[in-house]
């Protein structure tokens, strides 16, 4: 990704934890299972995670055509069950760093508009490796007045070592919403914003539109 879209692929060292650990698939799944959850009835960060990605897991479980593969299955299942509760204005804004300040109104919904696709085709190639995976949460650090907070767990399987999955999560109006992602001790703001700095400082904000656009073009083919 850096530099150019030859030199360096966006997502690539996502897509390479991705293909490596099956369990990938519900790194962005700790948000609300469905859009049901009232404001009144807000879960607990931990206990939010663990019902949202069991509910992601079992979806996948009992549908053939989600194991299999399908990619308009796959896309539907991420983008009603994980992209509503992820604060993916926040996601990108700390991806893109400093810059994303002197973005004006239309790139920045262009940014987050490619972002967005390019993560959800990440996420959705992944979701068809699951199979015997379940979650496992890890004690909750936080004070009940805090609003923003960690929230560990593992997927374990079978067929592989567990996998370390963290996400931070804020407090908002509508409940805890996830804004980064960490599998395997790597954090997906950190990674992309290290991507995009270069591309940035070589085509500005625009450049990072396209080159965006340019690869989620070639995945959509």
């Amino acid at each position: 990704m850096i530099g150019s879209i030859r030199a360096y692929d966006f997502g690539a060292g996502v897509r390479r934890l991705a293909t490596r650990f099956a369990a990938l698939a519900v790194v962005l799944g700790a948000g609300l299972a469905t859009s049901a959850v009232r404001a009144d009835d807000v879960l607990a960060p931990d206990a939010l995670v663990k019902k949202v990605s069991n509910d992601v897991l079992d979806a996948i479980r009992a549908d053939k055509s989600l194991q299999t593969g399908d990619p308009a299955k796959l896309q539907s299942l991420v983008d009603t069950k994980v992209m509503p509760v992820v604060d993916f204005e926040r996601m990108t804004q700390l991806s893109v760093g400093r810059p994303w300040r002197g973005a004006t109104p239309e790139q920045r919904d262009a940014l987050a508009k490619e972002f967005r696709t390019l993560l959800i085709r990440t996420y959705s190639g992944a979701m068809a490796q699951v199979r015997d995976h379940h979650v496992e949460m890890k004690p909750l650090r936080a004070a009940p007045t805090d609003t923003e907070v960690v929230v560990r767990s593992q997927i374990v399987s079978s067929s592989s070592d567990p996998i370390q999955l963290d996400y931070r999560l804020e407090k908002k109006p509508e409940g805890w919403r996830i804004f980064d992602v960490n599998v395997l001790g790597v954090w997906l703001i950190e990674t992309y914003r290290s991507q995009f700095k270069t591309e940035i400082e070589q085509g500005g904000i625009d450049g990072l539109i396209k080159s965006l656009a340019q690869r989620n073009a070639t995945n959509a083919k």
